[in-house]
């Protein structure tokens, strides 16, 4: 996690002064009770611990969209850190609730991949980050961190547009299934798209406000943390440089055909410095500060690995230090 700069507590904050202390804080917890990992027992040994150590009160999601008004509310009625024990979905719920408040943010993977949490250092495993969080609220490790925007709504890790989204889409409209299967669905969802007529009809322009210009893209990411996505525990890494203390990495592609797609997997799984170059069909910017994307016809996009609607606008932009986030201590 090198690529983070982590700033601790009493620093300079956008937000103000953090308090100095190490005793207990007031916590929300808002739990995904549909998340797919993690058990009942599990559960109950996380609110145990964290209840011993602080002020907790537990709220529990019920729909789409819910977790954005519960931490809102939270940060409202003074919570000094909203925990989200859930997928990268919740996450990105919450932290849409909390932007420009002091309330911190904690993400326990909950989910499938939790791109997020592994992102920033936490296990993946909820019970083992719960300890890290409680050694972290301890030594008030609390930073500000950069997020991404995209038409108004927050990003954490990535926005993708074009293919990605497609394949996004494709595994949410059995989102249940998911659960049971894991990563060989997102692969069988993978392959599916990149068969489809659909993935041949993706063709947008894409312009960063550095003066950057492509067009015909299939398929753009906007990154604000390293890795894209993980494969079991394996990180796929397009931009290694993509770190909350900096603007975001855009990466792109005009070409998802198998002498372009297998070279981009192989950068993606390690093999190749940089992550995906700035050449031919590839392209790859750094500290983009704004992205405006045009297309013809409507291309899918998702946010944190969410399905939005597809849209032929999109306007991405980076918001440094908009959000509070607790962070490992110690690094991982």
């Amino acid at each position: 996690m090198g690529q983070i700069s982590r700033k601790e507590i009493g620093g300079n904050h956008a937000h103000g002064a953090a308090p100095d202390q190490t005793g207990p804080v007031r916590v929300a917890l808002i739990v995904n009770p549909a998340a797919s990992s993690i058990s009942g027992r599990s559960r109950v040994r996380i609110q145990r611990a964290l209840a011993d150590a602080h002020d907790l009160i537990v709220h529990e999601t019920s729909r789409r969209g819910h977790a954005t008004r519960l931490a809102h509310r939270a940060a409202k009625d003074g919570c000094e850190v909203v925990i989200t024990l859930g997928g990268d979905g919740t996450v990105n719920e919450a932290a849409n609730g909390l932007l420009g408040s002091e309330t911190a943010l904690v993400p326990l993977p909950g989910g499938s991949t939790n791109v997020f949490a592994r992102a920033i250092g936490y296990p993946n495993d909820a019970v083992a980050a719960t300890r890290v969080l409680l050694a972290a609220l301890e030594a008030g490790s609390i930073r500000d961190a950069s997020v991404g925007s995209a038409n108004g709504r927050v990003f954490l890790f990535h926005a993708g547009i074009g293919f990605d989204a497609e394949v996004v889409t494709r595994v949410e409209e059995r989102g249940s299934f998911k659960r049971y299967a894991g990563h060989p669905w997102f692969i069988y969802n993978g392959v599916r798209a990149w068969a489809s007529p659909a993935r041949r009809q993706i063709s947008f322009d894409l312009a960063t406000d550095e003066g950057s210009f492509v067009s015909g893209v299939q398929m753009a990411v906007a990154l604000n943390v390293n890795p894209y996505t993980y494969l079991g525990h394996r990180p796929l890494d397009l931009a290694p440089e993509a770190g909350l203390d900096r603007p975001l990495s855009v990466v792109a592609t005009t070409s998802l055909g198998l002498p372009h797609l297998l070279p981009l997997a192989r950068i993606a799984l390690g093999h190749g410095e940089g992550g995906l170059p700035d050449t031919g069909a590839f392209h790859h910017w750094t500290n983009v500060r704004g992205v405006t994307i045009h297309a013809p016809v409507a291309v899918p996009f998702q946010l944190d690995g969410e399905p939005q609607a597809p849209t032929t606008e999109l306007r991405i932009e980076h918001l440094p230090d908009a959000l509070r986030v607790v962070v490992p201590s110690e690094p991982g």
